[in-house]
């Protein structure tokens, strides 16, 4: 293969022959190196395939996870939520439409997943004990996990992909962008694209395809006007959703758009996922929660419209009434995972979140099977209906399958494919002239119209008559606009390879927006609340619609409609009772009459009121006695080179003792990615290092490694040194470690109680929680200046008194329960509400005794909500006879929070008929979470 040379700038790229085209082979292909893709690659491997990732940007860190995550939304852990029950939620939140047998998969599948991602070092929030922290978002069910230190997902999984044993059965090729799959004899034999630097043509022969192009983020148009400030990760143009209709294979629920809650005039998410385990929660202008939804779901998106344009909008994000710590704590997830950007948006607004909360507002419509149920038809191994064509994350229809559930079917679709051996007969020739002909035609016309206006135009036309609510009408103008758009494309213009992949990506787009504008014209129904609001047809209707949606690409070239019926549930859900059946075929939606308003023949009438409408080459490097700043970028392109061969430990070692900062910093990271055997003790000794940022980079190295760092004695001893260090980011990432290896004990994590950092100490009370030291953290509890730290031990406190049997009252006295009572009852009188607030609360989990329940009732009456609340939590465990009436009257507590806490409390004495009584009184409470959470204890 030559290399090609690049022709001047303002040279267009001559059209390559497909003679010319490069071929590659392997047993099974995957399309997209995001999550799923890379999952799929490593399985099929695994499973002893030879594999081709094809990856039109760069496997490093392209995907929707390439700026890591912040949380899983759907980890069902043992012991804290069901299978079952999750799989009954998510049929909940997709109005019955769902294949229970996929959602299942992801149910049974995700927690070996989670394990799974841990042994590759991605990590996962855990209490002191080891356990995973799930939080309890939803009102029901705990799935939520969270990963504040996730923004490394996708490194760790490209450490993964260049293990020397995956690099013998994977081959990587960046830069190369297909647009159609091949097919043969009825099945997926390969695909065709292009390189998106050189332009050349590729073809590749393949045993099975894997599609795991991520969603269709670029559908509608963001507010702001701008073509990539979507929501979703803007490279993700329906690349897939395209090249899986025309390889004829069905997708289901395209009418079934993605819209979510984002921050205004800033397309990114708000985060009440991340903030509501904090403390925080969405409320109109009055400070009103008013979601009754429970689940994140098209009907949720309803409310939040109707409030966003009732006059009690605008609707915010509440933050404002969160402690410091809290408020901290968030700011470090929000502004670093999540969205880096985020902050400085803020910022340049002159908005904190200790004073403003944050205006969220609704974002443009997608395509995504993850996040809502648009997607590529699959059953519960990934197969696609077209045989050896698989279907893998965000493009495949798993109703809200998030990322969790892209990883299992992404390990699904590569253990069902490493089956199949590379495809051997002759390559379809005119599916390749013609991915040639959409490749290239940009290119024989140059000066034509150029890929953004083209895309602009192409997405208002979206917004303007697709984007819920839906009307036939609107639908109708937009296939006529679709259409137009057509002649459009094939003007457009491009010189380079770049500008080739922008184009290509706008018939992807105009694909998806007529499959979305023709799905939701052809379903006749209102259905997943904002997601298919049609104003023709308001009424949800089950007798008719109780069916998926699929549509396929017909021999003739026409979109083709069918209604499936549901399956029968494997979990039943209330309220919804499939039965299965035949399908039922509707063939071609057309478009209703939309050339004039109304009929020609007649004269404008008025509707009477009360009349019913009708329906209707890399650089050389320095040499040793160059400047100093030169050798050390020198010095650094040669670890970034060193990287990708896996470089044992004595390779990496002079860098390591470099003297220069920067590039000791970066010898840190290249171990952090290649993780030789020796890693951890080479990052404690680092930790040491006299530039603090290295010191910074091995903190935070050895955090993300903690889940495949082995509990070595070397290991231990260098943590235990670093706990001597001046720096206290390195004396807390040490004791972090040495909780989460088990390699401490009380003796060493009690004489940091005395740090003079407020963070160690923190660090200090989790590790002794995580040995259950009760002693130590009650000698602790009144002692310490910090009411952080207070309150840490509070709760640490609660955690270790929930590890205790219950006392045998004829048994002899239990001295570590007598000191844990002793301390939080010390904590009660705290000069600080937030202290005195936990302190009860805490006493919610070890227990609360006659003296104490009579403080709880009166604590009742004070002024701070959070003691308020707490108290309330506090009598949850108390005596019925004394709890219950005090309960029952906190449920008129002018605060929300403090009434949630009483029904929340009551909920446990429900045995009681007071309890029941009160219960039912708050079922008409003026805040959606009071009443919801009184609804279901009833």
């Amino acid at each position: 293969m030559t290399t090609s040379v690049n022709p001047p700038a303002d040279t267009p790229l001559a059209v390559p022959s497909l003679t010319d085209a490069e071929e590659l082979t392997c047993d099974v292909l995957v399309i997209g190196g995001g999550t799923a893709g890379t999952m799929a690659a490593l399985t099929a491997a695994e499973h002893g395939a030879n594999v081709l990732l094809l990856e039109k940007a760069h496997v490093r860190h392209s995907g929707a996870l390439a700026m890591g995550m912040d949380g899983v939304n759907n980890a069902v852990i043992p012991g804290r939520a069901e299978p079952d029950d999750y799989v009954a939620e998510i049929t909940r939140a997709n109005d019955g439409i769902v294949d229970q047998s996929t959602v299942r998969q992801t149910a049974t599948r995700g927690f070996a997943m989670v394990q799974r991602l841990e042994s590759y070092g991605v990590k996962f929030e855990k209490d002191e004990h080891g356990d995973y922290a799930v939080r309890q978002v939803h009102r029901s069910g705990s799935y939520v996990l969270p990963m504040p230190e996730g923004k490394d997902v996708k490194k760790v999984l490209y450490r993964q992909l260049r293990r020397r044993e995956m690099r013998e059965r994977i081959r990587i090729e960046n830069r190369v962008m297909p647009v159609r799959v091949l097919t043969a004899g009825g099945r997926a034999v390969g695909a065709a694209g292009f390189n998106t630097r050189t332009g050349r043509f590729v073809q590749v022969r393949a045993g099975a395809v894997i599609l795991a192009t991520g969603a269709c983020g670029r559908l509608g148009l963001p507010a702001s006007g701008y073509l990539y400030g979507t929501y979703e990760n803007p490279t993700n143009a329906g690349d897939g959703y395209a090249m899986a209709y025309h390889a004829g294979a069905e997708l289901t629920g395209i009418e079934c758009f993605q819209i979510n809650p984002l921050i205004k005039d800033y397309n990114g998410p708000a985060c009440a996922y991340v903030a509501n385990p904090f403390g925080g929660y969405q409320v109109n202008r009055h400070g009103e929660r008013f979601v009754d939804s429970d689940y994140w779901s098209g009907q949720m998106m309803a409310e939040f419209a109707a409030e966003v344009a009732s006059d009690r909008g605008p609707v915010y994000l509440k933050l404002s009434h969160l402690p410091e710590e809290s408020v901290s704590a968030l700011e470090t997830i929000l502004h670093s995972t999540e969205r880096p950007t985020r902050g400085t948006f803020h910022s340049g607004r002159g908005h904190d979140y200790r004073t403003h909360d944050v205006e969220m507002h609704i974002s443009e419509i997608g395509l995504c099977g993850g996040h809502s149920a648009s997607g590529v038809r699959v059953d519960d191994h990934a197969r696609t209906t077209v045989p050896r064509l698989y279907a893998a994350g965000d493009l495949a229809c798993v109703p809200h399958n998030y990322m969790i559930g892209a990883f299992v079917f992404g390990d699904l679709a590569g253990s069902d494919a490493s089956q199949y051996s590379a495809y051997e007969g002759e390559l379809p020739g005119e599916q390749l002239r013609e991915a040639h002909e959409l490749v290239y035609r940009p290119l024989r016309n140059p000066d034509g119209p150029p890929q953004p206006q083209v895309e602009y135009k192409l997405r208002r036309f979206v917004n303007d008559y697709v984007a819920p609510p839906k009307s036939g009408a609107r639908l109708s103008l937009a296939l006529e606009a679709f259409e137009r758009m057509r002649a459009d494309i094939a003007a457009m213009g491009a010189r380079t390879a770049h500008e080739l992949m922008r184009c290509a990506e706008v018939t992807f787009i105009r694909d998806c927006a007529e499959m979305a504008a023709r799905s939701s014209l052809a379903r006749t129904e209102s259905r997943w609340g904002l997601y298919h609001d049609r104003l023709d047809h308001p009424a949800r209707d089950d007798a008719s619609w109780f069916h998926h949606l699929d549509l396929h690409k017909s021999p003739s070239g026409a979109m083709e409609f069918t209604a499936r019926p549901v399956a029968p549930y494997l979990v039943p859900v209330d309220g919804f009772a499939p039965v299965g059946g035949l399908s039922r075929p509707l063939g071609e939606v057309h478009a209703e009459d939309v050339a004039t308003a109304g009929s020609r023949d007649m004269a404008p009438v008025a509707t009477r009121e009360g009349t019913a409408e009708p329906e209707a080459t890399s650089a050389p490097l320095a040499s040793p006695t160059a400047p100093s700043g030169e050798r050390s970028a020198a010095r650094i392109l040669e670890l970034v080179a060193l990287a990708d061969e896996e470089p044992e430990l004595d390779a990496l070692l002079p860098y390591l003792t470099d003297p220069v900062p920067a590039v000791r910093r970066e010898a840190v990271a290249v171990l952090t990615e290649t993780l030789p055997p020796g890693t951890g003790t080479t990052l404690a000794a680092a930790l040491r290092d006299t530039a603090a940022e290295v010191r910074a980079t091995a903190a935070a190295s050895l955090r993300e490694l903690v889940e495949t760092l082995p509990p070595e004695p070397d290991l231990r001893d260098g943590l235990a040194a670093a706990l001597a260090e001046p720096d206290p980011v390195v004396r807390a990432a040490a004791l972090d470690v040495l909780r989460a290896l088990r390699l401490g004990d009380a003796a060493l994590f009690a004489v940091c109680l005395a740090d003079s950092e407020i963070a160690v100490r923190i660090e200090a009370v989790r590790a002794l929680v995580s040995v259950d030291a009760a002693g130590e953290l009650a000698r602790a509890a009144a002692g310490d200046p910090s009411r952080e730290v207070r309150v840490a031990i509070a709760k640490g406190l609660a955690t270790v008194g929930a590890e205790r049997p219950a006392q045998d009252t004829t048994a002899a006295a239990d001295p570590a329960a007598d000191a844990i009572e002793a301390a939080l009852t010390g904590l009660l009188d705290d000069p600080d509400a937030l202290v005195r607030a936990a302190a009860y609360a805490a006493l919610g989990t070890t227990g609360c005794p006659p003296p104490l329940t009579a403080r709880a009732v009166a604590a009742l009456a004070e002024q701070a909500w959070q003691v308020r609340a707490g108290a309330a939590t506090a009598l949850s465990v108390a005596d019925p006879d004394v709890a219950v009436p005090a309960l029952a009257k906190a449920l008129a507590d002018a605060n929300a929070d403090v009434r949630k806490a009483a029904v929340l409390a009551l909920t446990r004495h429900r045995t009681t008929e007071e309890a029941r009584t009160a219960l039912a009184t708050a079922t008409t409470d003026s805040d959606a979470d009071v009443r919801a959470y009184a609804g279901r204890a009833l």
